[in-house]
């Protein structure tokens, strides 16, 4: 996807300023844009500072699910009265989500901002407070115990559109993929070469370790007592097998 017509709040840190004519212009063109939060009252109203002594408020009804200070938000100018600009985010969230139900399509990559981490995935928004949920096994093809192990709340990733319900407005991303090939990963990697790894999961009967050779690359050992999930270790590639992509690896040191 070349152009992504939406961007997360937040994507460019830009601390904008307007002047009333700018946001006149906004006002009669329908333009989208962005500032920080800087307080939100006991009603959950969020007033932004626009610059040149201009007041934006976002009232409650037209906020949506932001509910503390100092963010980001992308917004409508809806009126202006003096040097106060009332303003709406939801205005913005219903355009990007009908731009992300009607413009993308399976197979598209996205800038997104993780915004969310659960046990069973994170949620990433990828444009105009519209967001996708990423499965755990979309994360990596490495076994982790919780999401948080390769991502963190803020963080600016790209993701890969794998799937659109268009009928329930919902979106589910991979993020795997944008860790590269198996083939790439194993460019650098030869038979014989000492790396460092991180041990993940064993098989069911406890005959092999998975480890962790990068974020996106993983191989087998054999089994080894008191061996932990996430223990550093040295191993040896000992055979790479590339038409069934795997890797045969022994434990050198840990």
């Amino acid at each position: 996807m070349l152009y992504q017509r939406f961007i997360p709040e937040g994507w460019n840190e830009n601390e904008n300023v307007y002047s009333l004519q700018d946001l006149k212009n906004a006002l009669n063109k329908n333009i989208t844009l962005q500032a920080k939060i800087k307080e939100i009252d006991s009603n959950y109203n969020a007033y932004i500072d626009l610059g040149n002594n201009i007041t934006g408020i976002i009232p409650n009804k037209e906020l949506g699910s932001i509910l503390q200070g100092n963010l980001y938000v992308q917004f409508k100018v809806n009126s202006i009265d003096d040097n106060i600009c009332y303003l709406s985010r939801k205005a913005v969230k219903d355009e990007s989500l009908s731009w992300a139900i009607n413009d993308l399509s399976k197979g598209d990559i996205v800038d997104g901002i993780v915004r969310s981490i659960k046990p069973y995935g994170a949620f990433v928004e990828i444009g105009g407070g519209t967001s996708g949920l990423l499965y755990v096994n979309d994360i990596s093809v490495s076994r982790m115990k919780t999401p948080e192990e390769k991502l963190r709340l803020g963080q600016k990733i790209k993701v890969k559109i794998k799937n659109i319900d268009k009928q329930n407005k919902k979106f589910y991303l991979s993020y795997k993929e944008m860790l590269g090939t198996w083939e790439e990963n194993i460019q650098d990697i030869n038979e014989g070469n000492i790396i460092k790894g991180i041990v993940k999961e064993t098989t069911k009967n406890k005959d092999g370790i998975f480890i962790e050779l990068k974020p996106n690359l993983v191989g087998m050992c054999n089994y080894k007592e008191n061996i932990e999930y996430g223990q550093e270790v040295y191993v040896k590639v000992k055979k790479i097998i590339p038409e069934k992509k795997k890797i045969k690896l022994s434990i050198v040191y840990c």
